[in-house]
């Protein structure tokens, strides 16, 4: 697995930057005026750094289930480690960039500056996804891939 080791440093540092991104939500929210434990105004909007840094966090939290998921079949059906820890570098840094902009930027407007940035994460994803099928359908049969995995 020492192959892997720069996919697996990506993989830290995306689950590292969530655990960030919580600890930031948290500290947002006990600093806004009404805080309650558990409650999120329904009024709160775009000019709340709280109600960003929520987004933020939850956006991530959606994204990274199938990236992780596809990173893991890709590991195991032996993807290239060098393809693998480029798609996962694009992701890493295309969601801190993401997370950032959400922070500092305001705004309603949609497209804003950190959709192309969750695009970027996006399509990442859904290139690991393709990859990921294409690499196990070479594999003629599951006997197969157990073979490579295990030999």
């Amino acid at each position: 697995m020492e192959i892997y080791q720069i996919v697996f440093i990506g993989l830290w540092l995306i689950l590292t930057t969530i655990v960030i991104q919580a600890m930031i939500m948290v500290g947002a929210h006990r600093a806004e005026k009404d805080y309650k434990v558990g409650k999120i105004d329904p009024n709160l909007g775009h000019e709340s750094f709280f109600f960003r840094s929520h987004r933020a966090f939850w956006n991530s939290l959606e994204n990274i289930i199938p990236f992780l998921g596809m990173s893991v079949v890709a590991i195991l059906a032996t993807y290239s480690p060098f393809k693998l820890g480029v798609i996962t570098w694009i992701y890493a840094i295309s969601r801190i960039i993401h997370m950032l902009l959400y922070y500092y930027i305001a705004t309603e407007k949609n497209p804003s500056p950190r959709s192309y940035f969750y695009g970027f994460g996006l399509l990442a994803t859904l290139y690991l996804i393709a990859v990921s099928y294409t690499h196990l359908r070479a594999h003629e049969t599951v006997l197969d891939l157990v073979c490579v995995l295990v030999g």
